[in-house]
């Protein structure tokens, strides 16, 4: 029975793989013909690695065969079927481009590799674009962590790199060659800042040595450089540490910025191994978000800042702040920055929306999709709305024109959306346009060029505010101790059993407490490494923190009961540094 079974599936094998894909035709004569793309996926033996050669990627051929019209129908049908069946197509092919990187040295013919990933990727690509309209899965249901261990990233994206800047006298050896930086979607937020960094140093590369484009492999050895002129080194003074900055930072070149920053304080210490650093960062972010200058305006229902409609600061301030926040990205600093999507949005060239509205303002998103689902025909009487908007600056009510003559344009019905979309356009385009034009200069001076062209808006965000991924248990595994203190120490352990008992808020809130911020690295929580260090203190004393250097001073407490207490105790008291 077995054999009888082997042979039967031979044959569906072999009339698949001869007769039936490679026959598929481009141009189906009727919508009918067309559902064996839908079904074939289903077929078992798709799904196992054995045939990813044979039938999972001459089928993604074929289905990129299709003419126009037919190809269209299938991404309608893609956009209508369950997320379950999307995913395992997501994920089907996915397989297929690990399996092809990891067999690489295998194929003898580089040409058939290219042309079996270039199919794979592709349909990858088809899939990523059906879903930006439809949202089955999220977008990083795409990506593929593996890649960063199976493919040097440094050298993918320096091919990338000539290929957009147009090199025609490329050697031939990467002629053809498939570069993945062209499918930016399959890359997590780790390879995009590995490219970023690789960004930076072929910018610094190009400037210091003149470097001619064409000469790949001069470009492929990067450490000379950084080897001549390593750091970003400021020199400023803690008593007048925005002037400083301002005047550091203006008389570097954009070169200049892309090195490994470090601080000098005047007249303490020159040693900065990250922790001067950080404290840079927080005591100057702590002094440009000051409400006295009004540089930007706290929504306290969202806990969210954006830029004031007025302020009387100088625009050079608003370059400083984008400049700090591309300097926190390339130098993998975490900033407490409680900005929306938006901004991120922005800075990528994508338009804000009513979304976007809904998370900086709540109240006001909310009442603008009330208006819109509104089913009346009432909606002059109810509402009672022209095209303006009131803001407040400086304690006063001020009445701002949506359109022109917007106060003698009543919304109704057939103008709601119009006025919607006129109302959020003011909030993130017209009335921010000084000093955001200001600010995303300063920030593209640092962070700009191509490269940002592979970033989704929320992994930009979390490149320069951290992610919300925790592992709580990579915390512990990861700590530091020092004094007296060992993992194995009474109070050690009685601290992380008090610790892993807090509620996640509490467990924020002592991140924020020790680090600066509530959010982690986009490295992942390993990268954090506390430190947890043994004091004289007796036990009436609170637990103290150094948020520069992410050191928590511990005294030997006796109870479980008394660390606890004393630990929310510091907690609570700790005030940070946000507008709030």
């Amino acid at each position: 029975m077995n054999s009888q079974h082997s042979m039967i599936l031979e044959q569906i094998l072999n009339s698949f793989e001869s007769c039936l894909i490679p026959q598929l035709s481009s141009s189906p004569p009727d919508v009918e013909a067309m559902r064996i793309y839908l079904i074939l996926p289903e077929f078992p033996l798709l799904q196992d690695s054995k045939y990813y050669i044979t039938l999972t990627i001459p089928l993604a051929m074929a289905i990129l065969r299709l003419d126009t019209n037919p190809s269209k129908v299938l991404d309608n049908w893609w956009s209508q079927v369950c997320p379950k069946y999307f995913m395992k197509l997501v994920n089907l092919y996915k397989g297929a481009v690990v399996y092809l990187l990891r067999g690489r040295k295998t194929f003898l013919i580089p040409v058939l590799f290219n042309n079996y990933i270039t199919a794979a990727l592709k349909l990858l690509e088809k899939l990523y674009k059906v879903n930006l309209k439809v949202k089955h899965v999220e977008y990083d249901t795409f990506y593929i962590p593996e890649i960063s261990s199976l493919v040097d990233i440094q050298e993918d994206y320096l091919m990338w790199f000539l290929h957009q800047a147009g090199m025609k006298a490329r050697p031939s050896i990467i002629q053809d060659a498939v570069t993945l930086c062209s499918y930016p979607f399959i890359f997590d937020a780790q390879a995009k800042t590995k490219m970023l960094q690789t960004d930076a140093e072929l910018q610094m590369q190009v400037a210091v040595n003149g470097a001619n484009l064409q000469n790949v492999f001069m470009l492929l050895t990067l450490e000379p450089l950084l080897a001549r002129s390593p750091f970003l080194v400021l020199h400023v003074r803690r008593n007048n540490l925005v002037g400083d900055a301002l005047r550091e930072l203006s008389i570097h070149s954009d070169i200049d910025l892309k090195k490994p920053l470090k601080v000098i304080f005047d007249g303490e210490e020159a040693v900065d191994a990250g922790g001067v650093t950080k404290e840079f960062f927080l005591l100057l972010l702590k002094e440009l978000l000051n409400p006295i200058y009004g540089m930007f305006t706290y929504y306290q229902d969202s806990n969210l800042l954006w830029f004031s409609d007025t302020c009387f600061v100088e625009h050079n301030w608003f370059h400083l702040i984008g400049i700090t926040c591309g300097l926190a990205i390339y130098n993998s600093t975490v900033v407490d920055l409680h900005f929306p999507l938006a901004l991120y949005k922005k800075l990528l060239n994508v338009k804000p929306g009513l979304e976007d509205l809904k998370e900086l303002s709540p109240t006001e998103g909310r009442s603008l999709q009330e208006l819109l689902d509104y089913p009346g025909e009432d909606i002059e009487e109810t509402f009672c709305l022209n095209f303006t908007i009131c803001r407040e600056s400086y304690g006063v009510i001020e009445q701002k024109k949506l359109i022109p003559g917007g106060d003698k344009v009543t919304v109704c019905k057939d103008n709601r959306q119009e006025f919607v979309d006129a109302y959020v356009n003011y909030i993130f385009q017209i009335s921010v346009h000084e000093w955001y034009t200001a600010f995303s200069s300063g920030f593209l001076k640092v962070c700009g060029g191509k490269v940002l062209e592979l970033f989704q808006p929320s992994e930009l965000r979390a490149m320069m505010v951290g992610s919300s991924n925790y592992n709580w248990e990579e915390l512990e595994e990861t700590a530091i101790y020092k004094g007296d203190y060992s993992a194995t120490h009474p109070t050690v352990k009685l601290f992380w059993e008090t610790f892993h008992e807090f509620p996640l808020e509490k467990k924020k809130k002592f991140l924020l407490f020790l680090t600066g911020s509530d959010r982690i690295p986009i490295y992942g929580m390993a990268s954090l490494q506390i430190v947890i260090q043994s004091t004289a203190s007796g036990e009436e004393y609170l637990p103290v923190a150094h948020t520069c250097y992410n050191l928590l001073d511990l005294p030997k407490y006796s109870s479980k009961e008394i660390l606890s207490a004393r630990l929310t105790q510091a907690l609570d008291n700790y005030e940070g540094f946000s507008l709030a």
